[in-house]
């Protein structure tokens, strides 16, 4: 391991994880990435090698390390073991989930996209309290679901979300809830979201939305917006929402951060239906790399991945099948390494 290098974890993930993951890796290692990875397993593939799909090595490792890079794992739809990430935000005090929305391709519907969302990563109804219920002589006739959202939690994530904004020239932050139903369970994080919002006045403006406002906003002017924050659940689906606005979920980056370890990943699928055809597209991986970059200082060579995708992906136009282009895996790959050198 040479000096400088940073000790790292990856997990290559399911399905078509091992094959964006080889085109990361080799394309991290073309622009001088400092990481220095030990290689665990997770999901499907951590059953298969362990008998569990997150593993006690895989666990220990990210003790050690502190930095993970994530391909795409299996979760069950509905029954089966617990979302591997979930449990892995648990875990690690993962409590800050940062997604980036950005236009790099040309014909979506949006174009000049640039905005972020930060989601509360550890509560909520992500919390996963749930129970059957019996209802007349069904045992499990009744879903029961519960969560909760500590003051604690909700200040922390509304600062990170400012802190964020600061650090990254960004000019204003939206709170999203639902307080005007949720008045308690929602309640609670906008109560914080305005007292913590008071410290940044004059340097970040801050504005109110109501999520079911917010979602409709999203896909008729959002530009309006530039760092959104608010809960687990509201989170997750704006996100994704976000992700739509720019070519989905393979241009969609995510980084899961703590005060003791940080998780980047790749937040769509696994996507097995294509697994092992070549035809995945690596981008969303690569460009959560790139946030791991600047995760540790490398803001050098985050500059260069960003700008080597811009160039090969929107000048350039080599696309994979999910961005309406023809090039596979390799081949978008093999692009980008040349743009790198």
């Amino acid at each position: 391991m040479a000096d400088n290098a940073i000790p790292a974890t990856l997990i290559e993930g399911d399905g078509i994880g091992p094959e964006i993951t080889a085109a990361v890796v080799e394309l991290l290692d073309v622009l001088g990435a400092p990481f220095a990875w030990d290689r665990q397993s997770g999901g499907l593939a951590g059953i298969e090698a362990h008998g569990v799909p997150l593993p006690e090595p895989t666990l220990e490792s990210i003790r050690r390390t502190g930095l993970a890079l994530k391909g795409p794992l299996t979760t069950p739809v509905g029954q089966g073991f617990k979302s591997v990430n979930v449990t892995m935000r648990q875990e690690f005090g993962l409590y800050a989930n940062l997604r980036p929305t950005k236009t790099v391709v040309s014909g979506c519907r949006f174009d000049n996209i640039d905005l972020v969302v930060v989601r509360e990563n550890i509560e909520g109804l992500y919390a996963a309290m749930e129970h059957y219920l019996p209802d007349g002589d069904d045992p499990k006739g009744l879903a029961y679901g519960a969560g909760f959202n500590s003051r604690r939690e909700c200040a922390r994530i509304v600062r990170f979300a400012f802190e964020y904004a600061l650090a990254n020239g960004r000019k204003k932050v939206t709170l999203v809830h639902k307080a005007n139903i949720l008045k308690i369970f929602s309640g609670i994080f906008l109560e914080e979201g305005r007292r913590v919002a008071a410290e940044y006045a004059g340097r970040i403006a801050v504005e109110e939305r109501i999520v079911d406002a917010c979602a409709m906003q999203l896909v008729t002017d959002p530009w309006k917006y530039d760092v959104i924050v608010t809960t687990n659940l509201f989170g997750d689906i704006l996100s994704d929402l976000t992700a739509g606005l720019v070519g989905g979920l393979g241009m969609a980056p995510g980084a899961n951060i703590g005060t003791k370890a940080a998780v980047f990943e790749a937040v769509h699928g696994s996507a097995p239906d294509i697994a092992g055809q070549g035809i995945a597209n690596p981008l969303a991986l690569l460009m959560a790399s790139s946030l791991m970059l600047a995760h540790v200082g490398r803001f050098d060579l985050s500059h260069r991945l960003d700008d080597a995708i811009e160039k090969v992906v929107h000048r350039d136009s080599v696309r994979t099948r999910d961005l309406g282009g023809q090039a596979t895996t390799k081949e978008l790959t093999q692009a980008l390494a040349q743009a790198l050198r």
